[in-house]
């Protein structure tokens, strides 16, 4: 069955490279490039007839070998030795694919040596490599992607087209090159988190702070009286209870969050005991802890803000250690004194963040359905982590935050803030986040490697300005079938920022559309 969607497939490309159209002239493309769009900006069904399917083959590759193997994946903490590929300009993530040509003799000889290696057969370690400057000596990133070998070829020229797929993250912890010129590497695979959910009822399940220093008292002078407070034991017992429920990481969420409340509560004692029967109420209709709130990520629903201490867990990166604002209303003020306010757990489940990130991602991109990947928070990370228009190293730095909550809410946090494209160089905009196109099912921005074996993370975008063309269109090693490329600079400094994908077919649309370098962007922020 899959041999016959493929060979359609196939055929479908044959019949674009073969029904030609001249190719028009840059400038009138450029004047049409709005033509597409409808009032609100995004393209209609009618005007896209681009089989997206077309451009995740990787057919300019030519004929590969299915391996028909499937790797099995490590326990978090194993060991292992790889062979390695380095990886210039481009980050893997887990599930996304990443498509070679492999030319230099140490990395032939590295592809080589994971296909028959008996340890861990069709898998090898993909790491980030940059220079400080042209001339600078190369430096590997500390945290790299695991690769399956999913298809392969030699060329005669003694070169390897392959394709493959990220599996599991992992630690770098030695490297070295073997007898043949192969590098290899020793590494440790991260073991992920579960995706945390707020336990139910958690935040109605605690006593009441005010209450809970009553209680306290209460039970030492029973206790120097040699008495007994059972009801105190009994309270004392389900909140225990409801704490070894807790992972550990989930516990010191849970922890941070009482304690920031606590301290919040010694500035006012005058609650009332009908306020915690409003709370009470207020809970009892609140429903799932991940009903629709946009002040989930701790922004207060009131205009008073107070600041509250945020515990570094120790997962993730320095930027994930920040101070929340705590929201001062008379009915959340009264949520920070009974107990940890439901904002508080919402910052850190993991399927409210997916549901945020998805809709968001949704928002921007527009076509790509995310109700899957809800599901599967930890899959949505890396997914929004590998497509989102930001810089190599911002996209190395969420490869190597550990856990899915503080991932999501990294790139919540880009999503939000993220507007303009600007070239690396001179910091001219060139596209806004809003005109990015879907021109594969690997979404707006996938890797394409070139003739000469050069990967390049892609993003594709209807419109851009600033940018100037430079030769001719070429049809030949196409990433895109039925579309000719043009390279373009930056109109001001004159870097390449990637090329100009125009129609070769008068039935494709859109008519043409643009190809964006990742390492050649700047992260614009608002």
């Amino acid at each position: 069955m899959e041999d016959e969607v493929e060979r359609r497939q196939i055929q479908q490309i044959l019949e674009l490279d073969n029904e030609e159209l001249q190719i028009e002239e840059v400038e009138s493309l450029l004047e049409s490039s709005d033509d597409d769009r409808d009032a609100s900006g995004v393209v209609s069904p009618d005007d896209f007839t681009f089989n997206t399917q077309l451009a995740s083959l990787h057919s300019y590759l030519g004929e590969v070998d299915d391996t028909r193997h499937r790797s099995a994946f490590w326990d978090g903490g194993a060991v292992l030795n790889l062979p390695l590929f380095y990886l210039e300009g481009a980050v893997l993530f887990p599930e996304a694919t990443l498509p070679l040509r492999v030319i230099e003799p140490n990395f032939v000889a590295a592809v080589n040596r994971a296909m028959t290696q008996a340890d861990a057969p069709y898998t090898m370690g993909v790491v980030r490599v940059n220079r400080d400057s042209n001339d600078g000596p190369l430096r590997l990133a500390k945290v790299g992607t695991t690769a399956e070998i999913r298809q392969y070829r030699p060329v005669e020229d003694g070169s390897i087209n392959v394709v493959t797929r990220g599996q599991q993250r992992f630690c770098l912890r030695r490297c070295w090159i073997d007898a043949e010129g192969a590098p290899f590497g020793e590494i440790q695979i991260i073991e992920e988190d579960i995706p945390f959910r707020t336990p139910r009822d958690a935040y109605a399940k605690l006593v009441p702070l005010n209450n809970r220093r009553g209680q306290q008292i209460l039970s030492l002078n029973a206790l120097s009286h040699g008495g007994r407070n059972d009801e105190n034991d009994s309270e004392a017992n389900s909140e225990e209870s409801f704490e070894n429920e807790l992972t550990q990481t989930e516990r010191r969420i849970h922890q941070s969050a009482i304690g920031a409340c606590y301290d919040s509560d010694r500035t006012d004692e005058s609650t009332s005991s009908a306020d915690d029967n409003k709370l009470s109420e207020s809970d009892s209709q609140s429903g799932s802890p991940c009903d629709t709130d946009s002040t989930f990520l701790g922004s207060s629903p009131s205009g008073h803000k107070k600041q509250v201490r945020n515990a570094d867990l120790g997962i993730g990166t320095k930027s994930m250690a920040r101070k929340v604002a705590e929201p001062r209303s008379h009915l959340s003020s009264t949520l920070s004194r009974a107990f940890a306010p439901i904002w508080v757990y919402r910052m850190y489940d993991s399927f409210c963040l997916a549901q945020k990130a998805a809709d968001m991602w949704k928002q921007i991109v527009g076509t790509p359905s995310m109700d899957g990947f809800v599901k599967k928070p930890d899959l949505l990370s890396f997914y929004i982590a590998s497509k989102i228009p930001i810089s190599d190293p911002t996209r190395q730095e969420l490869l190597e935050i550990d856990g899915v909550s503080y991932r999501l809410r990294r790139e919540i946090e880009l999503l939000e803030r993220l507007d303009r494209v600007r070239c690396k160089i001179c910091k001219t905009v060139i596209a806004r986040r809003s005109d990015m196109l879907v021109m594969s099912t690997d979404g707006p921005m996938g890797a394409y490697v070139n003739s000469y074996g050069y990967v390049h993370e892609v993003m594709t975008f209807r419109k851009a300005k600033g940018l100037a063309t430079r030769g001719r269109p070429h049809k030949e090693y196409s990433w895109f079938p039925g579309y000719a490329w043009t390279i373009i600079n930056c109109a001001s400094c004159d870097v390449q920022m990637g090329w100009l994908f125009t129609a070769t077919n008068e039935k494709l649309k859109p008519k043409s559309f643009w190809g964006i370098r990742s390492c050649q962007v700047k992260d614009e922020m608002r």
